[in-house]
């Protein structure tokens, strides 16, 4: 998953001076050049992830260990700079596992639970009209993002329009674009809602509650496209269905462990200036202590049934399935990206990368044009690179590069993980081509959410 978790969960990366500190400058050299193309390279592989099927990680892992050993082998000086290096950057992304792994659990287990199916089948059952499920979803998607990630959000609300939209295509379509945008634009307001704002947050670079100031700019995000494409669905009423989708016991007991969970995290990182993955795995134990009184007082019965055909799996609850149902691809790829920009780092190009923006360019014309460039480079490797080059930002352009990183993914299909994810449960309906028609709306929705940013949150620019 890509995001809280897309979107709960992420990591204060290692700073430019702790790299420059300690390494050469290679940016012109034969060494340089052979790390700078092995990670163009891998990320090539990983963009063309759905034509070879080659799972994202696996590039960017052997990319990593390609990188650091051409460092390695032509470091000249400290000979424990280069590991002290690696060292620093494996401790931080350890943060970042525990993290997302207690978050990627929890959403496993509230899965399982039934707590998404039965959002599905409640709204599948009202009989709204098509533009008023359109509506429906999108909302939906913007506010559960922040709280589950971009990616669970759109794969929970593309069931709902497979079901309800099976003899309208365009509904189909359209909705699918409109959960795309809500949700990438939901994460972009919660400092749990996106890897970019999490990663900001941990950073220490704003404070967590200044990250709401970002709500009206991300509603007006997903508003503007949502209005344009609004007028083009039919006010039809599908068929009604009355699907039976019971809740498993300990459903909202599950539900709100989570939101105590997130609550620790939050507190131990404010209060007690504890790392918030210890916030995160001290609720994970509560969960799986929880998962132990449900085992001990099940009683199974005929009703109960598991993807295995046995008899009581599902109700007895076992919490360790839900950890190794954890999305490993995407933790492994965490990992392949933060040591290769971490490498690219060490030899000098994210300090070259920074001067040419935020000193030729300008902070707001960077950032700007940061969010355009994660339509096409996924937002997390450009967040690792800002936050390491770290330029000197107040909290209102700190602010702008958080929103611009989260929602500029949504100019195209293939800019964020809700999208690439939609593509493929969504096959034939939505397409690179059917997204593509309506970017001029969502470009739209980019701009005046950076216009409605400045404006409304003029009081913290102070350059």
């Amino acid at each position: 998953m890509l995001k809280v978790l897309l979107g709960c969960a992420s990591l204060a990366l290692p700073s430019l001076s702790y790299a420059s500190s300690s390494s050469q400058n290679f940016t012109n050299h034969p060494i340089g050049f052979t790390v700078l193309a092995i990670f163009i390279f891998s990320y090539i592989c990983v963009i063309f992830e759905e034509q070879t099927h080659i799972k994202k990680s696996l590039p960017v892992m052997l990319g990593a260990g390609l990188i650091w050993i051409v460092i390695a082998v032509n470091w000249h000086g400290d000979t424990h700079a280069v590991e002290q290096a690696v060292k620093h950057y494996l401790l931080e992304y350890a943060e970042l596992l525990l993290f997302l792994l207690a978050a990627m659990t929890y959403v496993n287990a509230l899965s399982e639970r039934g707590i998404f199916e039965a959002l599905r089948v409640w709204l599948i059952g009202k009989g709204f009209n098509y533009r008023t499920l359109f509506w429906i979803t999108g909302f939906c998607a913007f506010f559960l993002s922040p709280i589950l990630d971009n990616l669970t959000t759109a794969l929970v609300l593309c069931a709902v329009l497979l079901a309800v939209g099976k003899d309208n295509p365009k509904f189909i379509s359209l909705g699918a674009i409109n959960i795309v945008v809500a949700a990438n634009a939901g994460g972009a307001f919660s400092p749990f809602g996106d890897i970019t704002t999490l990663m900001v947050w941990q950073k220490g670079l704003v404070e967590f509650g200044k990250f709401f100031a970002l709500f009206l700019p991300s509603l007006v995000n997903f508003v503007v496209p949502a209005f344009c494409m609004s007028f083009a669905i039919s006010t039809q009423t599908p068929p009604a269905t009355k699907e039976g989708s019971p809740l498993k016991r300990g459903a909202w007991a599950v539900l709100g462990l989570f939101m105590v969970t997130i609550a620790m995290a939050v507190s131990f990182h404010s209060f007690l200036n504890l790392p918030p993955f210890l916030g995160m795995m001290t609720g994970l134990a509560l969960l799986k202590f929880y998962g132990y009184y449900l085992s001990k007082t099940h009683q199974a019965r005929d009703t109960d049934t598991s993807q295995y055909g046995q008899v009581g799996d599902i109700g007895a609850f076992d919490s360790f399935k839900f950890v190794a149902q954890a999305e490993w691809d995407t933790l492994l790829f965490f990992f392949g990206v933060i040591m290769c920009v971490g490498g690219l780092g060490f030899v000098g190009y994210l300090e070259l990368a920074s001067h040419l923006l935020y000193n030729d360019l300008g902070a707001t014309t960077a950032n700007i044009l940061i969010g355009m460039l994660s339509a096409v480079v996924d937002n997390i490797p450009i967040m690792v690179a800002v936050l390491q080059m770290q330029p000197q930002m107040d909290i209102g352009q700190w602010l702008l590069v958080t929103l611009t990183a989260g929602v500029g993914g949504s100019l195209l299909s293939v800019g964020s993980a809700a999208g690439v994810a939609m593509m493929g449960q969504a096959k034939g309906y939505y397409t690179f081509f059917s997204h593509l028609k309506w970017s001029w709306a969502i470009a739209l929705g980019y701009g005046l959410s950076i216009a409605c940013h400045f404006f409304i949150n003029k009081a913290l620019f102070t350059g």
